[in-house]
C-alpha cells in the first residue's frame, strides 16, 4: 500500500512540474505574429498561387508578395 502512495504522489509531482513548465516557457516566433486562434489576412503567392499569410510572405521588388525566396527571384526576371 505504501508503494501505491508513494508512485501516485511523484506521479502528481511529475504532473505538476510539467504543467508549469510549459507556461513558463517563451512563446516561438516574432513578436509582430498574432497568436494562434486569431484572423489574419492571407494573401496569394502570384507564382504558384498558394495562399499563407500575411505575416510569412516575402515581400518583392514589385511590391507583390511572395511565398519563397526562390517565387521572389523568378518574378524578379
Amino acid at each position: 500500500m505504501k508503494y501505491l502512495l508513494v508512485l501516485a504522489i511523484v506521479l502528481v509531482v511529475i504532473w505538476f512540474v510539467r504543467t508549469n513548465r510549459r507556461t513558463d516557457e517563451p512563446r516561438q516566433g516574432s513578436a509582430e505574429r498574432p497568436p494562434d486562434g486569431v484572423a489574419q489576412d492571407m494573401v496569394q503567392c502570384p507564382v504558384c498561387s498558394v495562399h499563407l499569410p500575411r505575416t510569412d510572405a516575402l515581400p518583392g521588388p514589385d511590391g507583390r508578395l511572395y511565398c519563397c525566396a526562390e517565387h521572389r527571384l523568378r518574378a524578379g526576371r
